[in-house]
């Protein structure tokens, strides 16, 4: 989802219910629609799990159902994430050492590995880069697999840290570490970050 979206109808319906119910009456006035035309674009939204009825509201001649936005909806909503990272990390990298600033991120890898549960590092390892791959898109990525003779690469053509490492690369070895836990074998990044920067992760070992 992107701009586009939110200029489009559906996107300004999700827009306007931010935070708050309204009634097909109330978005019909807002956005100068007919009743049938607002309640044919909730359907949809609907249908695709971004709004939900909310209750009822009292009207003058018959109760109004209100719709609200679900969880899944407000991560269409752009967030200040990067920025933070970004300023995070600048912080980070004026009070640290090269060396230890890498151990923070590679501690942060582990951590986010952590947190996708144990480890099968005695499972097959197609299961494993499965579970890598999750990994990746949990955090915003869209990763496949590739493999070059008996070498298996884990790559993206969307940096799902892309804000991040533009101006600090060393977040790759983030990416790095969480793939390696989890696989339980040796990675080593080898992204591309000349323009758009992207992913490819190569598996050790194996």
């Amino acid at each position: 989802m992107d701009k586009r979206f939110f200029d489009s109808t559906r996107g300004r319906i999700v827009a306007l219910l931010r935070g708050t119910r309204k009634t097909v009456n109330e978005l019909a006035e807002e956005l100068e629609l007919t009743d049938n035309a607002v309640r044919a674009h909730l359907v949809s939204l609907e249908r695709d799990g971004l709004i939900k009825q909310s209750g009822i509201q009292r009207g003058l001649r018959k109760p109004h159902f209100a719709y609200q936005l679900t969880d899944e909806a407000e991560h269409l909503f752009p967030k200040a994430y990067d920025a933070l990272l970004n300023q995070l990390i600048a912080v980070l990298k004026g009070r640290l050492t090269p060396g230890a600033l890498e151990e923070v991120l590679r501690e942060v890898g582990r951590s986010l590995a952590s947190a996708q549960g144990p480890s099968p590092t005695n499972g097959e390892m197609k299961g494993r880069i499965e579970n890598a791959l999750t990994a990746l898109e949990v955090i915003g990525g869209a990763a496949r697999v590739e493999k070059e003779g008996e070498q298996l690469f884990i790559c993206s053509e969307s940096c799902p840290l892309t804000a991040a490492v533009v101006e600090h690369p060393e977040v790759c070895k983030l990416a790095e570490t969480l793939l390696s836990e989890i696989i339980g074998a040796e990675v080593r990044e080898r992204c591309d970050r000349d323009g758009t920067p992207r992913c490819r992760f190569e598996v050790m070992g194996i």
